[in-house]
């Protein structure tokens, strides 16, 4: 199972050793369980893959924005490989793929997930930028500037999780890490919580908080009234979509992480109610895609432009289609685009 480290299956050392007293999951609530790690896992690779060919054929990284979203669609891509790995040890209650990949995909479960959160909470910053002050923070919000700011954080990501990824081993059965104490199995929880949950929420939170101020003001100031009430129902909407998407997937799972501090003993119904809550945190990497399409014009036409030949192919249809810009160059896009 995945755990209170963002990067897979760490629990508390009594919820391993008695993971092995249950009987294998091949019941109901097993096959459904798989059944959904399988739809995520598709649904996260497709949708993210859509991005990134959308970005690189139909964009090519024109913008700070889209790089961003490069980033993020790759770091989500990414996050969907170790699903199957997760997945089929929940499943046979057991880890049949060695100790190696157990380290392995527990390191690139660690940075991909970091580095999905972390761009998530640079593009709020970046879409504030763009809104409160565009001539100002210009030369920040460049392509190149924004591919540097990228590689940063995979870089930060990597040296963020390799230390506590090191420490997971395959020794007893499941890819575990090997406790230290008690203390530093909170340390690691809290550490964890903070840099992957709690900080990038109140960023966000305070980011996009701040764009829809600015985003009032000016349309008291400057727009018209029609236009500009549009505009700030189409940007709220898109903010409470993040941040609540967000909450929902992450809170649970750091949630119950805290709470396996103080399990005696693994319960079945807390055991498979931390499966759902992994589950649920690994969706998150499916939500993006999805936001995107829901909520941005542009995001929604390139979807259109490159869907619609195998539409037109299989029905017949004619399409209209073209090229359209990601750049954020209006107002709308610069909001909606986040």
């Amino acid at each position: 199972m995945e755990s209170s480290v963002p990067f897979g299956m760490d629990i508390n050392q009594s919820i391993a050793e008695e993971h092995f007293y249950f009987e294998h999951s091949t019941d109901g609530f097993g096959i459904a369980m798989a059944t959904l790690y399988l739809v995520v896992c598709i649904v996260g690779l497709a949708g993210n893959s859509l991005v990134i060919i959308a970005i690189l054929k139909l964009d090519r990284m024109s913008s700070s924005t889209t790089v961003y979203i490069f980033n993020l669609a790759l770091a989500d891509g990414l996050f969907m490989v170790g699903l199957p790995f997760i997945a089929s040890q929940n499943f046979q209650n057991q880890w049949v793929f060695g100790d190696t990949a157990c380290k392995a995909v527990m390191v690139l479960d660690g940075i991909n997930q970091f580095t999905s959160i972390f761009c998530l909470t640079v593009m709020s910053i970046d879409r504030y930028m763009a809104l409160a002050e565009p001539l100002r923070f210009t030369r920040w919000r460049t392509p190149c500037f924004a591919k540097i700011i990228s590689a940063f954080l995979w870089l930060f990501s990597l040296l963020t999780i390799l230390p506590m990824a090191l420490h997971f081993s395959a020794d007893r059965g499941l890819c575990m890490p090997d406790f230290v104490s008690d203390d530093w199995w909170l340390g690691v929880l809290s550490y964890t919580f903070v840099v992957g949950f709690a900080l990038p929420f109140m960023i966000m939170t305070l980011s996009y908080v701040a764009t829809l101020m600015t985003l009032r003001s000016r349309r008291r100031s400057t727009m018209p009234n029609h236009e500009g009430q549009r505009l700030e129902k189409q940007v709220t909407k898109m903010v409470v979509a993040v941040v609540v998407v967000f909450g929902m997937c992450w809170l649970p799972f750091y949630t119950l992480n805290f709470c396996s501090l103080y399990q005696s003993g693994l319960e079945l119904t807390f055991a498979r109610t931390f499966e759902f809550v992994v589950l649920l945190s690994y969706s998150w990497s499916c939500a993006n895609p999805i936001l995107y399409a829901c909520l941005s014009d542009s995001f929604r036409k390139h979807f259109r432009t490159l869907l619609c030949p195998v539409a037109k192919a299989s029905t017949g249809l004619q399409c209209n289609t073209g090229r359209f810009d990601l750049s954020g160059t209006s107002v709308r896009d610069v909001t909606i685009l986040s």
